[in-house]
């Protein structure tokens, strides 16, 4: 398997191939040592949402599905692309009607859901296990794969929120880094904010709308030291007192601090205001680099990433992680595509084309990560970095959390109020 995983390396990755044997020697390596790619044979189908659209489908079909048959020559593939938009919806059909696909791309937090309805393969009894995963990924990445002490999926690429701040901003109101605690963030989003002599805001100090509501409030959450759910993810911990001190400051930006307006920004914005400048700082994705390098690269110098500090760190991350179907009729073909997709080379390409953070920990060294500072930053600091889900119920909830945030932002409750209605439901959802 060493072998044939060094021969996939393309030259971009060349330089780290002697960085640790990575997923491809150490785990897989282990469950391909009893695979014989001549005596691997069968047609499985695979579900994708990292692949759509003509970039990701010419990367897939002319790149590297004819390197996984050339290992694999008896197996064919079909693909079946989607969205995250659509996937669950695809997904619940599959169930339903029984025709789950082998191989399912799928996202972080929605692994408990549906290993914990049998859908996925225990990926343990495929070789995969959690210590020899953690040797390659952060332990926070496997457990993300993991449900009830099992190994359901191996991760693929990952897209994290963190801080970001216009530095050439900062540096004219008399800032030369961005804020280190959230006593900081408040001084320098105040003296950033930019509003016209009738009141009308022409720039906020801190934008926390131009993303999903829930994701801001979770990275703010986890800067306060906060959790979303208690350690065995029976019960909501994210009313808790950290979780009312995250929304509270986030509602005490826009209405007492007034560093940014409801509507200034939005999730369906064209440009993002940190690179037009309508914003001094905000919560951003990863991908803020590729979006700012294609609609003017001379801003990238002043694109200064940071981790939002409260009592501790906050960055969220989520991802696309690979699992097998617990029914499959190749499951040696479906595991062989796993490994394949989830290798070094294969999950570069596609965290490449996607702009998006690679899972692995030896690819930080990559000539793609390496010029990328944003997912240089996030991969230097995912130890750091927390997810959300834990339940099996997650998908039925995570659409709560919006309007719950959204309403201690207008005004209409107080953080403490917001958070315990929202647990509220959560907590019926879970005990349903």
């Amino acid at each position: 398997m060493e072998v044939k995983s060094r021969m996939r390396r393309t030259a971009s990755v060349a330089m780290v191939a002697l960085m640790g044997l990575g997923l491809a020697a150490c785990s897989a390596g282990e469950a391909d040592a009893d695979l014989n790619p001549d005596e691997v044979s069968g047609e499985i189908s695979l579900l994708t949402p990292i692949f759509e659209g003509s970039p990701g489908q010419d990367l897939l079909e002319d790149e590297l599905l004819p390197q996984f048959y050339e290992e694999y020559p008896n197996v064919t593939v079909n693909v079946d692309y989607t969205t995250y938009g659509n996937l669950n919806e695809k997904l619940t059909t599959a169930v339903v009607s029984g025709l789950v696909p082998d191989v399912m791309l799928m996202g972080v937090g929605w692994i408990e859901a549906f290993a914990d309805k049998g859908v996925l393969a225990d990926l343990g009894e495929l070789g995969l296990n959690e210590a020899d995963l953690k040797e390659s990924y952060t332990d926070e990445i496997v457990e993300a794969g993991m449900w009830d002490g099992n190994v359901y999926a191996v991760p693929i690429m990952l897209d994290t929120r963190f801080g970001v701040a216009r530095m050439d901003i900062l540096k004219e109101a008399g800032y030369d880094s961005p804020p280190s605690s959230w006593e900081e963030l408040i001084e320098i989003a105040e003296a950033t904010t930019v509003r016209s002599s009738n009141g009308s805001l022409e720039r906020a100090g801190f934008d926390m709308m131009s993303l999903d509501a829930r994701q801001a409030f979770e990275t703010m959450l986890f800067s306060a030291g906060g959790a979303l759910f208690n350690e065995d993810a029976t019960a909501p911990a994210f009313n808790s007192d950290e979780g009312v001190a995250a929304l509270g400051l986030m509602a005490d930006l826009v209405n007492k601090y007034e560093v940014e307006d409801i509507g200034f920004t939005s999730t369906d914005d064209i440009v993002n205001p940190l690179i037009n400048g309508r914003a001094a700082m905000g919560i951003a994705h990863n991908n803020l680099w590729t979006q700012a390098l294609e609609a003017d690269e001379t801003v990238l110098d002043n694109l200064e990433p940071f981790v939002i500090q409260g009592d501790a760190s906050g960055m969220f991350f989520g991802g696309t992680l690979a699992t097998v179907a617990n029914n499959s009729k190749n499951p040696q073909a479906a595991r062989a595509l796993l490994e394949f997709l989830s290798s070094p080379d294969a999950a570069l390409a596609a965290n490449e084309q996607r702009g998006n953070v690679p899972a692995l920990t030896e690819l930080l060294d990559s000539d793609y990560v390496q010029s990328n500072r944003f997912v240089q930053f996030a991969m230097e600091n995912l130890e750091v970095a927390q997810r959300e889900g834990g339940p099996s119920q997650w998908l039925e909830v995570r659409g709560d959390f919006a309007p719950a945030v959204q309403a201690a932002l207008l005004g209409q409750k107080s953080a403490e109020e917001a958070l315990d209605d929202l647990a509220a439901l959560v907590q019926t959802s879970i005990d349903r």
